[in-house]
């Protein structure tokens, strides 16, 4: 449960976690937004004015896919491994009205946290679980969600059991016919484990897709890349244009130039799985 919480003026907020600490600093430029970070890492961003704003590189990209997974505005079922501050289920309510969503966090603390200081819409039908990401995975039925989004971090660090091409059977199980898996990653040189869920990703799906900074793909920084992959055609073209447009640009790869990027590498099973790597000192400086 949150508990501690203090205020330093009008600044920031903070409170212990299950998870360690959770602060929401105010961004000076945006009235009614804030930012998440759990032991200094930021998690999310959130305008609670305008929840179609999304201020990271990689909720845009996550927000891209969302946005194309359906015709404008058609209602879908969504499963959010991972909650955060709930930036995504915040943007799908706005954008896609009457969608079912829900979220599942195993930091019940944070959630609680979240509820309090940055509530989102009540008419939003967004149900929130306090329970690890796969065990939740492993009670929802056949066929239930349009798009599975994996956002789960701990310590910064994606848990091992949530790489797996055990988990991505689970996955599949959940999505109905036609749905669309998208995960956020990080990773650094030599991009190791991106390299590894990729191959992972498309052992697991007829269709992927990677979007990332091209600084990260070619390893020469830490950071985040955003994977898809679906059994149907993904609309490659437009997703490029849109990533490509973006403040901070970004690029998609597919097709052979995505699997010539996994250098070989062997996709994960539960038994050889391992977290994502820790991110430098200086990752969020």
């Amino acid at each position: 449960m949150a508990k501690s919480v203090r205020r330093r003026g009008d600044e920031s907020v903070t409170a212990r976690v299950d998870g360690g600490t959770a602060e929401l600093v105010p961004d000076p430029e945006r009235s009614r937004a804030w930012t998440l970070l759990v032991d200094g890492a930021p998690q999310s961003h959130v305008d609670l004015a305008d929840p179609t704003h999304l201020s990271f590189a990689y909720q845009r990209r996550l927000g891209h896919v969302a946005d194309l997974v359906a015709p404008p505005g058609r209602p879908v079922r969504v499963l959010h491994l991972g909650g955060g501050a709930c930036t995504l289920a915040r943007y799908v309510a706005a954008t896609r009205p009457r969608s079912t969503q829900q979220v599942v966090e195993v930091d019940q603390g944070l959630v609680q946290f979240v509820r309090t200081h940055l509530p989102w819409d009540p008419k939003a039908r967004i149900r929130v679980r306090t329970a690890d990401a796969r065990a939740a995975l492993g009670k929802l039925p056949d066929a239930w969600a349009d798009l599975v989004i994996a956002d789960v971090f701990s310590g910064a660090r994606t848990p091992a059991h949530l790489t797996s091409v055990e988990f991505l059977g689970e996955v599949r199980r959940v999505l109905a016919p036609g749905g669309w898996y998208a995960a956020n990653l990080t990773d650094g040189p030599p991009l190791a484990h991106l390299r590894a869920q990729v191959a992972t990703v498309a052992a697991a799906f007829a269709e992927c897709a990677l979007a990332a900074d091209p600084v990260v793909l070619r390893g020469r920084r830490f950071g985040n890349a955003v994977l898809v992959g679906a059994d149907g055609e993904l609309p490659i073209a437009e997703l490029t244009r849109r990533v490509a447009s973006d403040p901070h640009p970004g690029r998609v790869e597919h097709g052979r130039t995505l699997l010539d990027f996994t250098g070989g590498a062997a996709p994960v099973t539960d038994a050889g799985a391992r977290p994502s790597p820790a991110p430098p000192p200086d990752a969020f400086r």
